[in-house]
């Protein structure tokens, strides 16, 4: 249960990040960390569940696939976010969340 709380507490932490930072960078950051706590739930769900409910190995590896997943999903963000700060500050010299209109129709 512990592993949940600490799920918890970094899942918020990563929330407070992206609504009060104004840095992409740090905003990604913090997107990492929210989809790092959402790993430690599945695992840990996954976990009690193979311990409790005495499933089989091949029953409790649906928490590991997804983990696998949303780590696949987090990579490909970064890169694609990345490249579009990039081509950002390429273009306008300067990286303010709160002026990024130029994406919009």
């Amino acid at each position: 249960m512990a592993y949940i709380g600490l799920s918890l507490f970094m899942f918020s932490t990563g929330v407070v990040g992206v609504v009060i930072r104004r840095n992409p960078i740090v905003i990604f950051m913090c997107i990492e960390l929210m989809l790092n706590a959402v790993n430690l739930a599945f695992l840990s769900f996954a976990r009690y569940r193979y311990a409790t409910e005495g499933h089989s190995l091949n029953q409790a590896i649906g928490g590991p696939m997804m983990v696998i997943f949303v780590m696949a999903v987090a990579a490909a963000e970064v890169a694609v976010g990345l490249g579009i700060i990039m081509a950002i500050y390429r273009l306008k010299e300067e990286v303010d969340v709160d002026e990024l209109n130029l994406l919009g129709g």
